[in-house]
């Protein structure tokens, strides 16, 4: 259990920015891991001419924060590099055309991918980092979407999923061939036994089989990416870690999204929910979501924010009849008393998020009666983790 911490690490690191109509926020958290090991990016307008277009990623890191930290910052700039064509007759650079682009994503990948490798500490083996990758490309007309691993990305359009890239698994069919075709095995649903995904950048200690090409490895870095084209029913794009994927299903996050997005208009605050909705649903790693939100994205809405109102003033109150309740019993610990609750039909709780959304509404109400005693957040984490049946086994690479 060395890889994880006695209590999380709940400070958030998070941003916002705007441009290109659309509006994005994002958040990230360290939880129980004993390094943060994610990186992102988010950038409006991109060099070249290509002020209309905009990129987000998430970088999950396993093994060290290196090659994630590394890609955060220039994996765009191979992108963009490889995506651009030659100078016009006008000597102005034209926009590249949807094939042009998927190559240029291909060959950043790679390019960057093997620049790493030259790094000392990397090609020495002092460093044996490696990270998944998932992103978005915007232009005016298409949504790219890219993956290395298993992030992952959606697209909510018209009040549902429309859209998910696919997890880079060794047990996948097509991932478990190529990397038995490299000469080695997947055992306990890992290469080799060990690591959890099949595509990364970095991992060099899987990409040195004589005789085989970049994306004939053991572990590729070579990315799938997805063209679709804009519609004005795009309502947002969510890219996520798999911290967030364990404990939440595609349509449980969108709706999740969807309704703390009729609450309120502050993105940074839906990420911060969405991380620790995910914490107190039993997620032991690392946690980062980007969320982009489009011209058709939910508003907020009067109603929804009466329904909340008065969904967190009916959750304040329970926990007080139910600690008043005790009596001579004895104050009940928060675990019971969440424990009591979830036993309960409570409307209106926020979809896909459920009473585990609400956690820090009843925390607060319990701390305030219960000022000197202290909050036991790994029974709350076992908690959640028996409501919503995850399991997490702590092994070196996840």
């Amino acid at each position: 259990m060395g890889a994880f911490l006695d209590k999380p690490k709940t400070e958030k690191h998070n941003a916002h920015g705007e441009g290109n109509n659309l509006r994005y926020g994002l958040s990230s958290m360290q939880g129980w891991r004993v390094e943060m090991e994610d990186a992102h990016t988010a950038t409006v307008g991109l060099p070249h001419g290509l002020d209309d277009w905009s990129f987000f990623a998430v970088y999950d890191g396993h093994a060290g924060s290196r090659v994630a930290n590394y890609a955060s910052k220039h994996l765009l700039g191979h992108i963009i590099t490889h995506s651009m064509g030659s100078l016009g007759p006008e000597g102005v650079t034209p926009a590249p055309t949807v094939d042009a682009v998927k190559t240029g994503i291909r060959t950043g990948f790679l390019n960057i991918d093997e620049h790493m490798r030259n790094f000392s500490d990397l090609r020495n083996g002092m460093d044996r980092s490696g990270s998944t990758a998932v992103a978005v490309l915007l232009s005016p007309e298409h949504l790219y979407f890219i993956n290395c691993g298993d992030s992952r990305a959606v697209l909510y359009r018209n009040a549902h999923v429309c859209f998910s890239t696919l997890d880079h698994k060794p047990c996948n069919p097509r991932e478990k061939e190529r990397i038995q075709n490299a000469g080695g095995s997947v055992m306990i649903q890992r290469v080799n036994g060990s690591l959890a995904v099949s595509r990364a950048l970095g991992d060099y200690d899987y990409k040195c089989v004589d005789g085989r090409g970049a994306t004939e490895q053991l572990v590729s870095p070579e990315p799938e990416v997805f063209e679709i084209a804009r519609a004005p029913e795009d309502e947002f794009v969510v890219l996520a870690c798999d911290g967030i994927w364990d404990v939440m299903s595609n349509e449980e996050l969108c709706e999740f999204v969807k309704s703390r997005l009729e609450v309120s208009h502050d993105l940074e605050k839906v990420c911060n929910q969405v991380l620790d909705t995910c914490l107190h649903k039993g997620s032991r790693d690392n946690m980062s979501v980007v969320l982009v939100c489009l011209p058709n994205c939910p508003k907020v809405s009067e109603e929804a924010v009466k329904k909340d109102t008065e969904l967190d003033k009916f959750l304040e109150s329970r926990v007080e009849e139910i600690i008043e309740k005790a009596g001579e019993e004895g104050i009940p610990d928060l675990v019971t008393v969440m424990r009591n609750l979830s036993s309960e039909s409570i409307p209106n709780l926020p979809p896909g998020g459920g009473l585990a959304s609400k956690r820090s509404v009843m925390e607060a109400v319990y701390k305030r009666l219960n000022p000197h005693r202290e909050v036991d957040g790994v029974s709350i984490r076992m908690l959640f983790s028996q409501m919503y049946s995850t399991t997490c086994i702590p092994l070196m690479y996840v």
